[in-house]
């Protein structure tokens, strides 16, 4: 059923998340789904034994992190995947350029649980055309060791006559379950240029949780999550994330406890609303999670979908979120509007 809140004007949803963004403690948690075509979900892979299962998918990211940081052929799904995640991020960029700093920080968290390395390799790109810092946790020269006491900075840049000041736009990048480029080396984790050979990651064993609280790295960055989520006047939005990893669920239930926090969770299909509220055990949803599928979208925000030349159905995938969240102006917020 389609969520009246959100039904009825769709311009003004619209206008709603986009002051959202730029008005907020900007916070993403970023699933699986972003790193499709480029590599498949957990339940495509033709594998009943599950044990197998994880280690095909473990391979398939090696392989395609591998291909990534080399030169990937043009129209590829990698480079449509990576080309998905350049466009996003940039236009995370332009939110924090416009936001007030002086309000809240120009700082944007990118919390995910992909251990692929799209957002690394898109970092890469988007610096080439603006000016922002890159936080990964990590300090260092050659050997860049992930420090969780890393993630709480800002940059400001500095008059040549010291006559000013001004925040630089910062993305602050967890990976609560690894990455393809950590290695541990002597109870440290460094972060490498490359994929390593045994990289340090969770798999998606159905253990997640047990995993991940008994990893000192991992439980600091999944502090930090719950951290950020505890500040006033944070926002949250969702994309590509299921709620199947139950520790992240139970952060997130417990995050909404924050009357200040509102969370936004976008669905793939429209389906997808029923999965995520089965997944949390929740009956419905509350006044500051609010879930959006393609229905609640007019067709500039969502992707029409044809088989067989007859058959239309809608999604909601990253492009669309950006697409959405491209369109911010500051005439947006004036005079109360939003």
């Amino acid at each position: 059923m389609v969520d009246e809140r959100m039904s009825n004007n769709n311009d003004e949803l619209v206008k709603t998340l986009r002051k959202m963004a730029i008005t907020k403690q900007l916070n993403f948690l970023i699933g699986s789904g972003n790193s499709f075509p480029a590599i498949p979900l957990m339940g495509m892979i033709d594998e009943k034994d599950y044990e197998k299962r994880n280690e095909k998918l473990k391979q398939k990211v090696k392989a395609v992190s591998k291909d990534l940081l080399n030169n990937v052929e043009e129209c590829s799904e990698i480079s449509i995947t990576l080309n998905n995640y350049i466009n996003f991020l940039s236009t995370i960029i332009d939110i924090l350029n416009m936001s007030n700093s002086r309000q809240t920080t120009r700082t944007a968290n990118l919390f995910t649980t992909n251990y692929d390395l799209f957002i690394e390799k898109a970092f890469d790109k988007v610096l080439k055309n603006y000016r922002f810092v890159v936080n990964d946790g990590a300090s260092g020269y050659f050997e860049r060791e992930l420090d969780g006491s890393n993630y709480n900075r800002t940059v400001s840049y500095k008059g040549l006559n010291d006559n000013y000041t001004n925040e630089i736009p910062s993305l602050t990048l967890i990976k609560p379950h690894g990455s393809m480029n950590w290695e541990i080396n002597n109870d440290s984790v460094y972060i490498r240029n490359s994929v390593v050979d045994n990289p340090l990651i969770v798999k998606p064993t159905g253990y997640e949780e047990q995993e991940t609280f008994y990893n000192n790295h991992f439980h600091e960055m999944l502090r930090v999550f719950q951290l950020e989520l505890d500040k006033p006047q944070a926002v949250l939005f969702v994309i590509g994330f299921s709620f199947q990893d139950k520790h992240i669920a139970k952060m997130v239930k417990r995050a909404i406890q924050n009357p200040e926090l509102m969370v936004y969770v976008f669905g793939f299909s429209d389906n997808d609303r029923a999965t995520f509220l089965s997944n949390l055990g929740w009956k419905g949803e509350r006044s500051n999670f609010t879930i959006l599928t393609p229905e609640n979208f007019c067709d500039e925000y969502k992707t029409k979908n044809i088989i067989n030349d007859e058959e239309i159905w809608h999604s909601f995938n990253l492009i669309n979120l950006t697409d959405l969240f491209s369109g911010i102006r500051l005439e947006d917020l004036k005079d109360g509007k939003s």
